[in-house]
Parts: structure tokens; C-alpha cells; sequence
């Protein structure tokens, strides 16, 4: 498996700066996007335990084989309500980096849409001001076929003092998850 990632890591390296490829999915009626390297993969809603006395945007946690994997509500982490769960909702599994290390997380959607490449020059600036999100969550807009898809920033989205909080979150569960005798 650790050969694959480093192929995929050499493959994302091979495509030309010039072409960046892209998950886009569905949030509150707006199309975002998250840089496709950053995705390790998408499972259905479900089976989340919620886990008190968290943020709002925290929806708790999930087994992924074996691995306690936080859930943000990205929704609500923008500052809007939380998430209807429908049959499209999903959570996307992603890795964001802390430091020297890497962190898994899972981020509820409302559906996820396609890959897409979008060239270089097609990705604006964040806006300065006017968008429904804190301008340092946002990488870029994307222009695709004369509409913007925002390009989110996941590293600033779940920002390195979440990602702290995440941890303790997930390091007491496990301790509490072992105490109880399988």
C-alpha cells in the first residue's frame, strides 16, 4: 500500500502545474472543491457516535478500520446551520497536514459531484471581501464552464488548533473505547 500512495504522490507531481485536478461536491446549494491529493476516499453517512461537549461543527466520531477518525460538519464550520442529512450526504475522508504530521479527518457534505481538472489560469484569487466564507478557507476560485467553484484551503479549514482538539477528542476515545471491554 505505502508503494501505491508514493506513485499516486509521483502521478499528482506529473501533472503539469499548469492542471491541477480537483473533488468537487455540493454544501448548502454552492459547488466547492478540494485538491484531489488531500482525498483518501468517500464512504456513506453513518455509524458516527457523538462525543459531548464538542463545537457545533464537530459531529463526532467514526471507526474506519480500526482508526478513530473525527467528523467536522463543514457547513456549519463556515458559520451556517448544520448539514440535512439526505440520501447523497457523505462523509469525505481527507488528510490534512499538523506540523511533521499527517491527521485524517472525515467532513460531512451534501453530496459529492465529479473530478475535475481545472487549468492553472482558470483559479483566481480568493476574493477579498463579499464571500459567505472567511477568505483564508478559500485557496482559490476555480472557473468552470462561466461558473466559480471554490477551491477550499483544508489546511486553514480545519486549522492546526482544531486538528489539536480533534486529537484529544480522538486519543479519549480510544482510551475510553479500550476501558470498556470489548
Amino acid at each position: 500500500m505505502g508503494s501505491l500512495v508514493k506513485k499516486d504522490e509521483q502521478a499528482g507531481r506529473a501533472i503539469s502545474q499548469d492542471q491541477q485536478q480537483f473533488l468537487t461536491f455540493m454544501l448548502g446549494g454552492e459547488v466547492f472543491a478540494i485538491g484531489i491529493l488531500a482525498i483518501k476516499e468517500i464512504i456513506e453517512y453513518g455509524n458516527l457516535t457523538e462525543v459531548p461537549m464538542m463545537p457545533d461543527y464537530i459531529r463526532g466520531v467514526i471507526n474506519l478500520r480500526g482508526s478513530v477518525v473525527p467528523v467536522v460538519d463543514l457547513s456549519a464550520r463556515f458559520g451556517r446551520k448544520n448539514t440535512e442529512l439526505t440520501r447523497r450526504t457523505c462523509i469525505v475522508i481527507i488528510e490534512v497536514a499538523s506540523d511533521q504530521e499527517k491527521q485524517v479527518i472525515g467532513v460531512v457534505v451534501d453530496a459529492v459531484n465529479e473530478v475535475l481538472e481545472i487549468q492553472a489560469d482558470q483559479i483566481e484569487p480568493p476574493p477579498a471581501f463579499g464571500a459567505k466564507i472567511r477568505t483564508d478557507f478559500i485557496r482559490g476560485m476555480g472557473k468552470v464552464e462561466e461558473k466559480f467553484v471554490i477551491i477550499l484551503n483544508v489546511d486553514n479549514v480545519l486549522s492546526i488548533d482544531d486538528l489539536g482538539l480533534l486529537e484529544r477528542v480522538a486519543e479519549e476515545d480510544v482510551s475510553q473505547l479500550s476501558g470498556q471491554g470489548a
